[in-house]
């Protein structure tokens, strides 16, 4: 059991693993009964992830090694030098192409914490060594056909693996000759074409790069009955057929996720794989992936890195992690229900998509009226705007985590300034002006001591009021508060010229003395600065109105006390305002997002094509639709399946209880050629093949169907079937 757990999380634990172990005696019963292929249930368990890899891997002493040497390495290292001790035969005495499959598979299953099962087991169909043409030998790996490309960055790690694998075991580096490498790029179009597209579309330039550099070939079995045209019996590639498990590791994988593979090698100090870091500059110059494969009618809800669309936002809530991003609330609402919780979102960055959810602590969306008026949307306004929304000014804040920045290995883009960061700043220098003692800085800056503790532990529920938030800047010399800065870097310093212009020409009500509300003319680049930098404002008898903090805010930050002061054109939009009204005033955005709302349908549940009900052969018995009722009105049919044996009665049947005297029944094992029968070895000594262990026999299905109808007590009018297995076993 995991340490250091509180009593309610140990008991929480141990009734979870209570629970499993009375599932799994009632599992056991159940396969007692011999109606399965198997008499006992399959699925093993493990107390931790060395358990669970010794469990895949199948080598004894495995796990113990792997808890050793986690008390000092982190996961990487302890994958790698795990597969260094088993490529050195510390773990038994096997042929260099067992002791590579089994390194592989044993550093891929700890990278990958057992998760992605699929790359490690059945995704690697074999590990061989071959010849180069100067007679050096190489390691290959034969990657099977995935459905799709899932665990993508797991599969990418194998041939880095599998290149510090091969340096153990002395072998040379895979050297492609160019027809092999011009296969590859054949193949993969071809796959494009009559196939499915892939995650990423890689140009070949990338492929001839990344093929030439890869140390390890890798290959694969037959996935789809299609053949190229061109690049055919190439010596060391086995079939003209599409390699689909290959492609998806070189395209998908090495390519695709370049980024995070470089960030891997170069933290684990491998070699030769720096030519990475040319894939990845050729990835960066790519327009953004998010807006490929764009289905019609699919909502686009800003286009990449555009003004207005979603705001950079670093952090996560509770319900928000890895690959989940979060929005504000009424960004759902105003956007009409396209965006809601659960709902995918394909991202311009850091990774591909991430699952919405809701935050209501981040900004919401900033909207324009059909009468003209800039309002800032709110639970209180909402139902009474909602039906005269013109346009969509701003979006609102995508909430991203930055562990997302780290897993993808991409750079951080600049943030805004937001409320928890002017928090950290205005604790930082109450600290450094009054030694954090607030007692005292309330008496200096006339601010209630319980006020400034607000605003630094609760910032997101607390905030200054503008006459505060200015007194706090003047004394503390901190930034503007984020609330009444506004998308300042969204316009030129001509513009604030224009807009200070406007201001200064203006009607200004005061309210003891303080700016209270803004009049001025309807000027159209007037209006249009406004609404980039989304100043709330309002549009009466071709009049511009701005009130309450907004028109006090504004006022200061242009510095209409000084009417003197000009804007100097060699400085920076932030540098002039500072110059006008002597307080520093941060980026409030200087990341926008671009996102789409991705495919669900793309969630639907895998089918078989046709889609079947059982996994039950009755060849052509069935008609087009392999009905299994259909073929029951033959009585007797003869399908392949697996050979077994009753070792009383000597009954051969397919199934695990001989259905004369009730034995268990055991495999038997014949050549496929010669027809001998083969106990102790599964290669014939006549014909020198392997034995099969499964063959053509007469069932009787019309009384099997019976049975079955009896015993869930209904009569099904149909029931597809398949025309016949494909396991190795025909189980």
């Amino acid at each position: 059991m995991i340490q250091n757990l509180t009593k309610e999380y140990q008991e929480y634990f141990s009734s979870l693993k209570d629970s499993l172990d009375k599932i799994l005696e009632i599992s056991r019963i159940a396969r007692g009964l011999m109606l399965d292929p198997k008499p006992y249930p399959e699925i093993r368990i493990a107390e931790d992830l060395a358990g669970l890899v010794e469990g895949f891997i199948g080598i004894r002493g495995l796990a113990k090694r792997i808890r050793s040497l986690s008390e000092s390495m982190s996961r990487e290292k302890v994958a790698f030098k795990i597969a260094e001790e088993i490529a050195k035969r510390k773990f038994g005495q096997h042929n260099e192409e067992t002791l590579a499959t089994q390194a592989i598979r044993a550093a891929l299953a700890i990278l990958t914490e057992g998760v992605t099962a699929a790359v490690y087991s059945e995704g690697i169909s074999k590990v061989l060594i071959k010849s180069n043409l100067d007679g050096s030998r190489y390691l290959a790996i034969y990657f099977a056909g995935p459905i799709r490309s899932a665990g993508g960055t797991e599969t990418a790690l194998t041939p880095v693996i599998a290149d510090f694998v091969r340096r153990i075991l002395g072998l040379d580096r895979y050297k492609p000759t160019k027809d092999e490498i011009n296969r590859f790029i054949e193949e993969l179009r071809l796959y494009e074409r009559e196939v499915g597209r892939f995650q990423y579309h890689v140009s070949d330039e990338e492929i001839k790069k990344a093929l030439a550099n890869i140390p390890v070939e890798i290959t694969g079995i037959p996935s789809d009955n299609i053949e190229v045209s061109s690049y055919r019996n190439l010596p060391r590639i086995e079939t003209n057929c599409l390699r689909g498990g290959a492609l998806r590791v070189v395209n998908d994988g090495i390519i695709g996720r370049a980024a995070k593979v470089l960030a891997v090698v170069e933290d684990l100090g491998i070699e030769g794989w720096e030519w990475l870091k040319e894939i990845r500059e050729i990835s960066k110059k790519k327009k953004s992936g998010f807006m490929e494969d764009v289905p019609a009618g699919r909502p686009i809800l800003s286009f990449p890195s555009r003004k207005g669309g979603f705001r950079l936002r670093y952090g996560r809530s509770r319900n928000t992690g890895l690959a989940a991003v979060a929005v504000h609330p009424l960004t759902m609402k105003i956007l009409e229900g396209f965006l809601a919780g659960g709902t995918q979102l394909k991202i311009e960055t850091p990774g591909k998509s991430g699952i919405v959810l809701s935050v209501d602590s981040i900004e919401p969306p900033i909207v324009r009226l059909n009468d003209g008026s800039v309002v800032r949307v709110s639970y209180e306004n909402f139902d009474e705007i909602k039906d005269k929304v013109e346009k969509i000014l701003f979006i609102g804040d995508l909430l991203v985590s930055f562990g997302d920045f780290l897993y993808n290995n991409k750079d951080l883009p600049p943030a805004g300034y937001v409320e928890e960061w002017w928090a950290e700043d205005l604790k930082e220098a109450l600290n450094k002006k009054f030694n954090g003692d607030l007692r005292e800085a309330a008496l200096r800056i006339a601010i209630p001591q319980n006020s400034l503790k607000r605003y630094i532990n609760h910032p997101f529920e607390n905030r200054p009021n503008i006459k505060e938030a200015i007194r706090l800047s003047q004394v503390l010399k901190i930034p503007l508060h984020p609330a009444y800065t506004y998308f300042w870097t969204c316009i030129s310093s001509n513009d604030i010229q224009r807009l200070r212009d406007w201001l200064l020409s203006s009607k200004i009500e005061r309210l003891n003395g303080e700016v209270a509300k803004i009049i001025g003319r309807l000027d159209q680049r007037i209006k249009w600065i406004l609404e980039e930098i989304c100043l709330p404002h309002k549009v009466l008898n071709d009049k511009i109105l701005i009130d309450g903090d907004d028109a006090y805010s504004l006022s200061f930050t242009l510095g209409i006390d000084y009417p003197e002061k000009r804007i100097d054109e060699e400085l920076s939009t932030l540098e002039n305002l500072k110059k006008l009204c002597g307080v520093k005033i941060r980026d409030k955005a200087p990341t926008f997002i671009g996102a789409r709302v991705g495919r669900p349908e793309k969630a639907s549940r895998r089918e078989m094509d046709p889609p079947v009900h059982v996994l039950f052969p009755v060849g052509l018995n069935g008609g087009s639709q392999r009905d299994i009722m259909k073929a029951s009105e033959k009585r007797i049919i003869k399908v392949d399946l697996v050979k077994r044996r009753c070792p009383k009665c000597r009954t051969v049947t397919f199934m695990l209880k001989c259905p004369r005297c009730g034995s268990e029944t055991v495999l038997e094992f014949v050549c496929p050629r010669c027809g001998v029968e083969l106990k102790n070895n599964r290669i014939c000594p006549i014909c020198k093949v392997e034995a099969v262990n499964h063959e053509k026999q007469l069932i009787h299905l019309k009384s099997m169907v019976e049975n079955a109808c009896r015993n869930v007590g209904f009569r099904p009018k149909k029931v597809k079937g398949v025309k016949g297995l494909t396991n190795k076993t025909r189980t």
